[in-house]
């Protein structure tokens, strides 16, 4: 008795584990009409994950002014508003939602962005920061090639 008990009770953690394991890896997808990944997301996750983007968007448009004035205390203070610092913990539920890749992505972006700040301070060239810079806007494109968002039903 005490035997089968401890087999369900492992049976029961072993297929818990898998469907956290599949919702950590696929998030709450679904195959888009235009061949991208359709995030499906409720209506203020969606809002939310906007406004994160437009405030990325606002970033790489402050940076961009910044690398043309020769300004590399701007170019960190604009990159570092956008580092990691503002992606962590921001809406846990929202990650357990989102596929890995893209959450491979959103990081690398926001990990970039401290990368370019730091550069700045240390005193990198410009021409050496755009370079990194367009390699954010090469992340932002491949995300947005590969996902949209769509309001989940």
């Amino acid at each position: 008795m005490r035997n089968r008990l401890g087999l369900i009770a492992l049976a029961l953690w072993l297929a818990t584990a898998a469907v956290v394991a599949f919702v950590f890896i696929h998030g709450h997808t679904a195959p888009g009409s235009d061949g991208r990944t359709a995030l499906l997301l409720q209506t203020g996750e969606r809002d939310f994950v906007l406004a994160e983007m437009r405030s990325l968007l606002t970033a790489d448009r402050a940076i961009t002014a910044a690398l043309a004035a020769g300004d590399a205390a701007q170019v960190a203070t604009a990159a570092r508003a956008v580092g990691m610092a503002e992606a962590h913990d921001r809406a846990p539920a929202l990650l357990a939602k989102l596929p890995l890749d893209f959450k491979r992505l959103a990081m690398a972006l926001h990990g970039g962005f401290d990368d370019l700040a730091a550069a700045a301070e240390a005193g990198e060239p410009m021409l050496a920061l755009n370079a990194r810079l367009i390699e954010q806007l090469d992340r932002c494109i491949a995300c947005h090639e590969s996902f949209r968002i769509d309001v989940a039903p």
